[in-house]
Order: C-alpha cells, then structure tokens, then sequence
C-alpha cells in the first residue's frame, strides 16, 4: 500500500526521507510542491532527482478525498460533500467575505459529542479522520477557488468548526495544524487558524503547549444544569474547570482573548437572566461573544431565537463592556450554515456517551 504524503507534516516527512536515505532538504522542497504549489503528480516535482521521483511513484501517492458533490449557495458559499470511504462523507464549507475567504473544516465522521441542537451530533459518529483527510480538504479547496488577481490564495482563514469535535482527534488535528501554518505549507498565521472545542479542558492544555492557535469554546449555555443538558460533555468538564483552562491557554494563545460561541435557542438560553449569568461566568476571562441564530434542521425541536431576544441580549451583555457579534447566517439555503453540517455518517456509537475517546 503506498504511503499517502498527505499524513505528514515536516518532520514527519523529514523522518520518511531519512529512512529512504534522502537529505531533509528534500522534504521541504516535496512539501512546497504539494501544499504550497498543489502538486499531485511527483513526475511534476521539477527540482527533485529522476531517481527521487521514481522512487516515489512506486512507494507513495498524494490523495486527498474525492468529491462526491458540491452545492453553491445564492451569498457565495460553497459547499463540498468528500468522500471517506466506507459510504462515510464529510462536509467542508468555503465562506467568503469582503476582506478574507474562510474555510471550515471537519475534523471526524461524524461526532459523539452530542449537542442536542447540533445536526451534526445526531447523525452519530463513526471515526476520526485520518491527517490525509483533514488536510486533504485545505489541499482540496485551494486548488478548487484558485488565486485572485493578483496571485493570492482565496482562502485566508482556516476555522476547525466542521463536523466533529477537534480536540478529540487531537494528535492528527495537530500535526494538520502544523501544515496550517508551516511556511513550506500554507503559512498562515497562528491568528488566522481557530480550533473550536465544546471544552475537551485536558486537551484544551495540550493544545497550548503544542500549537497554541486561536481558540473558540462552544458555551451556549450560562450555567451547569443546563449546559448538562444541551452540551453533555459538560458534566465530564463543567464550566468552573472550563473557564480555568481557558485562562490557562491564553497565557500563550495569539490572540489575547477567547471567543465563546453561542447558539441562540428561543425560551432556552436567550432571556435576560441567561446574559446576566454569563457575565458572571466570564467576568475573569479576556472574551468576545458569537451569538449564533439557531439554524433549524429537521426534527431539531429548537426555534431560533426571536430577532427581538438577540438583540436584547447581545445589549445586556454590550452594555457591561464585552465584545459581540452576531453571526450572519450564511449557505443556510444548501445547509451549510453553523450547526447544520451533517455529511454522511455510519454510526457506530449505539448514541452513547462512552465511546469518546481522545486519541493521545
């Protein structure tokens, strides 16, 4: 079975090459050619040796996944179903606006965390994707939009909000991290890369040590009881231990606060009393606000948030001094909107909360 180079970063890459006797410099030059440049083909790796390059045809592949279907919304987004074998697929969503292009990325088939206002969490969870298909949809979507005029790359910002929890497939979600920002890569910024977790707090630790990015927590609820009931995984890292390790990470985050997102659910989470509760909640962590409208799916048993509701409480919360935002619902005609990805999924979790696992 040849090796995918997709799974590797640079030092990975730079151990493969050691092991077929070639010099690092030679996985820097394989990685510009296969990030950086797009390149699948190594006959098309012009500055390696002949002898590199047939080695390289019989041992290893680049192969991101396949696409199974793509829907383009009436705002510009742009919505790719990839296909991950085993009748699995995942979603990445391309969003564009006036002074960057975003892409969001999926991080497992599926999720077990389940959200109960998330499609994604009820379509179960089947297994993590590998680096190859994590990566795979950045190597994808850059070849797929091209360059603007004058020869800059449509994505600028890369947001790990797709189907799944990332910090529970952490080791793969790192090294792709890595790809991210690697200068023979991609090289953004650690500013323009943002992990979103429901609040996985040990991994949230790792995460600083490792590759500190930015960082975005789905909150969505002011208190305990009812975090316990709309994101379960709070009753394994409850609120008090989450907002901790969210000051532990901006000791070294590159941003100098954390962005808490929050779905806005009618009679739920969005009365008054709900934002006087989070400022309490967060009065001791450097933060901004993403209220999110709720983006109905079939059968969610939600309604959104009244326009009325979200604009009382984002004043609430205005008023006391924090930074809001609230998220203009973009690609809801293709279901490509927050909360709404749902791919193709094979559950294998029976819906229960004992198969998470953190890959260490």
């Amino acid at each position: 079975m040849p090796i995918n180079l997709l799974d590797y970063d640079l030092p990975g890459l730079t151990g493969y090459f050691a092991e077929l006797g070639e010099k690092p410099f030679r996985a820097k030059q394989v990685l510009r050619w296969i990030h950086h440049s797009g390149v699948s083909d190594f006959e098309q790796m012009s500055d390696l040796a002949k002898s590199l390059r047939e080695k390289l045809l019989q041992i290893a592949t680049v192969t991101p996944p396949k696409i199974m279907a793509e829907q383009a919304s009436s705002d510009g987004t742009r919505k790719w179903l990839l296909d991950v074998g085993s009748m699995n697929g995942v979603e990445t969503v391309y969003i564009p606006d006036d002074t960057r292009g975003t892409l969001c990325i999926s991080s497992q088939v599926g999720c077990a965390l389940e959200c109960t206002f998330c499609s994604t969490g009820r379509q179960g969870f089947n297994r993590n994707l590998s680096v190859a298909e994590i990566i795979g949809q950045l190597w994808w979507a850059n070849r797929a939009l091209g360059h603007d005029p004058k020869g800059n790359r449509i994505i600028t910002n890369v947001v790990m909000m797709g189907m799944g929890e990332p910090l529970a497939n952490y080791t793969n979600v790192v090294t792709a991290l890595n790809l991210m920002l690697d200068d023979n890569a991609y090289g953004l910024s650690r500013r323009r890369v943002t992990v979103s977790t429901s609040g996985l707090v040990p991994a949230m630790d790792r995460l600083r040590e490792d590759c500190p990015v930015a960082l975005a927590v789905s909150l969505h609820a002011p208190n305990d009881k009812l975090r316990d009931e709309i994101v379960p995984i709070n009753k394994k890292y409850p609120l008090a231990e989450l907002m901790a390790a969210c000051q532990r990470y901006l000791e070294k985050a590159p941003r100098d606060f954390v962005t808490f997102e929050y779905v806005m659910l009618e009679g739920v989470n969005d009365q008054p009393e709900h934002a006087r509760q989070l400022l309490a909640l967060v009065r001791d962590v450097p933060c901004k606000f993403n209220l999110i409208p709720f983006n109905p799916f079939p059968n969610s048993g939600y309604r959104c948030s009244r326009p009325e509701s979200i604009r009382r409480f984002r004043d609430i919360l205005m008023q006391a001094g924090l930074v809001v935002t609230t998220r203009k619902t973009r690609g809801e005609d293709i279901d490509a909107a927050c909360g709404q990805l749902a791919g193709q999924v094979q559950d294998k979790t029976k819906r229960t909360l004992r198969r998470i696992e953190v890959i260490q």
